[in-house]
């Protein structure tokens, strides 16, 4: 008799390097990080979110901004579209994950390999395990995840050389409606001066909020293509974006802000949501 088919698992890549590698200190991490972000309740909505993807120690604080403005959906989402940046496995396309099942420290995460047959037929979408395999841009997000969710699938998309265009496909294919969130992971600039840095991104997240890709390249956030495909979903489908956080790492882990590092790295958060009045 064959041996039973054993589930594929995406093991942690950089547990104990970006983030605790136990399960309690993870939580108890996830949790502070929470903490000390600005509390909303859920209107109006946000359909997705952008959210930064270093250490906890660097873009955590921002990244919390974001799952913060999400916890209020504890108990209505059921799927979450993340979406994030090669950074080790260059290619083309958008890969799947050739997985079942997603792993941190707190447990694993089913993914929803009903909607990833779904999109395997569109452009550019293809089987592509070892992109997966060690890279941190969807990883990091998964605690947030499991720390704000209380059941869940994921749907894990590493973007590699893609158009937006095949992007907003893909989110088109998976928009659904209010149990799904859409996540896209982007850090903005990358070691710049910390005032010029402050400048440049600015000048992106000026951007971002006017929905506007065409004012985005590889230099001014590493997600770009990804944030391109989501801003064109989101004009198609009449939503605003508003800013959550906007702050690099010498604000989060270095001299507070007076910009004593030479060279910094830019995080933002932004919900995308409705036209209606925002509670705060």
């Amino acid at each position: 008799m064959p041996a039973s088919r054993v589930p594929a698992i995406r093991r942690p890549a950089v547990a104990g390097l970006f983030y605790p590698d136990s399960a309690a200190n993870l939580a108890h991490a996830v949790d502070g990080l929470l903490a000390g972000a600005r509390a909303w309740v859920a209107n109006p909505v946000p359909k997705a979110v952008i959210a930064p993807h270093a250490a906890f120690t660097y873009s955590g604080p921002v990244a919390a901004a974001a799952y913060a403005r999400l916890r209020p959906l504890r108990a209505a989402i059921r799927r979450v579209v993340l979406l994030g940046p090669a950074h080790r496995v260059p290619f083309e396309g958008l890969a799947l994950p050739g997985a079942t099942a997603y792993r941190t420290p707190l447990g694993d995460v089913p993914i929803d390999t009903a909607a990833l047959d779904l999109i395997k037929g569109l452009p550019g979408v293809k089987d592509l395990a070892e992109a997966h395999a060690t890279e941190h841009s969807l990883e990091v997000h998964v605690p947030f995840l499991q720390r704000i969710f209380t059941n869940f699938t994921l749907v894990p998309l590493v973007v590699g050389d893609a158009s937006p265009e095949a992007v907003a496909a893909v989110l088109e294919a998976l928009w659904g409606g209010p149990e799904t969130i859409i996540v896209i992971s982007s850090d903005l600039c990358h070691y710049q001066p910390y005032l010029a840095a402050r400048a440049h991104d600015k000048r992106t997240a000026e951007a971002i909020e006017r929905l506007d890709e065409r004012g985005l390249g590889p230099d001014d956030a590493c997600g770009c293509i990804p944030i391109a495909g989501l801003l064109q979903a989101a004009r198609a489908h009449g939503l605003e974006c508003t800013r959550l956080d906007l702050r690099n790492s010498d604000d989060t882990a270095g001299s507070g802000g007076m910009g004593g590092a030479r060279e910094v790295v830019g995080y933002g958060a932004w919900a995308f949501v409705a036209p209606g009045p925002a509670v705060a």
